[in-house]
């Protein structure tokens, strides 16, 4: 998707560079439990890195320089990761290992990171209402950092790429079964170009059967500031969460909205399995234990029950 040279937003005023990302982390991990009952989710190993690192990540080679993370009680872990670590630096450099201090210290590095906290689990929409006073009023990335996502650009370059050319908010979808729609937000709306949808309905998790489409909201969204509006004039739903599909409806109502298929591999790392799965799916990607990896897997005799 080439990016427009002047882009404008649905009012035809000049868009501003989006440089701003808010990553929700204040989540219980009720699905990975016991596990999380003392660690953060957020916090969990693929590989050798954090699950939240790899959307810090993204967002800084997207363009990203400052970053929002909204965390709660029990997260200071989420925190110590992203500062310097002046021990262990130390440590190393007195080691001599200056391929592992740098690797140490380029965390850090990754973009100007800010915290808010989440008081109560009061759903999406309310976590995004705690950034509010951060973001302003500007456009922004809002990630969950659950959906790990590979691709080249990278998941928020592509939601970058078409907002510069649509000019409103975009979320990025990508196509599941029929009998998983009920798991996730769904959109429906007109295909406008190859891979965009200007979209016309959402609904978050429709019951079986009845989903509008097969195009599933998934991790990453790019949002007009008229989201905190929108989110103000949603009312609470079960549980008392706000949910941010509801307020999405609002916009694609009024401002307009669009949705951008996502082109790459997600790996969700919000249950078991899952996690199990994307722990080996990026360590194949790594050169450094890769192959090593693939052997043992080849090595297995899968036909154990």
């Amino acid at each position: 998707m080439r990016c427009n040279p002047n882009p404008r937003d649905s009012r035809g005023a000049a868009l501003t560079r989006v440089r701003k990302a808010v990553i929700l982390a204040a989540g219980y991990g009720t699905r990975l439990l016991p596990l999380t009952k003392s660690q953060p989710k957020e916090m969990l190993p693929l590989v050798d890195r954090p699950i939240i690192h790899y959307s810090v990540e993204e967002a800084a080679q997207s363009g990203i320089d400052q970053i929002i993370i909204v965390t709660a009680i029990g997260k200071r872990a989420v925190e110590d990761y992203f500062d310097r670590s002046r021990d262990i630096e130390a440590l190393l450099e007195q080691k001599g290992d200056f391929e592992r201090l740098e690797e140490v210290r380029s965390v850090s590095r990754m973009a100007n990171i800010a915290y808010v906290r989440q008081g109560e689990a009061k759903g999406i929409g309310d976590a995004v209402m705690t950034a509010r006073h951060l973001v302003g009023d500007e456009a922004f990335v809002l990630m969950l950092p659950d959906d790990v996502m590979v691709g080249q650009p990278p998941a928020t370059a592509q939601l970058i790429a078409a907002y510069e050319k649509y000019g409103a908010s975009v979320v990025c979808v990508e196509e599941v079964p029929e009998h998983e729609t009920s798991s996730y937000g769904i959109v429906a709306g007109e295909e406008v170009a190859d891979g965009i949808t200007r979209l016309r309905r959402l609904v978050e998790k429709p019951l079986p059967g009845t989903a509008p489409s097969n195009l599933a909201i998934v991790g990453r969204y790019l949002l007009t500031p008229a989201v905190f509006e929108a989110i103000e004039h949603t009312a609470p739903g079960v549980g008392g969460e706000i949910q941010i599909t509801d307020a999405l409806q609002q916009l694609a109502d009024g401002e307009g909205m669009f949705a951008s298929r996502f082109h790459g591999e997600r790996y969700d790392t919000g249950r078991p399995l899952a996690l199990l799965i994307a722990s080996v799916a990026m360590g194949l990607r790594r050169t450094d234990i890769g192959p090593e990896l693939r052997a043992y897997l080849r090595s297995l005799n899968l036909n154990e029950e």
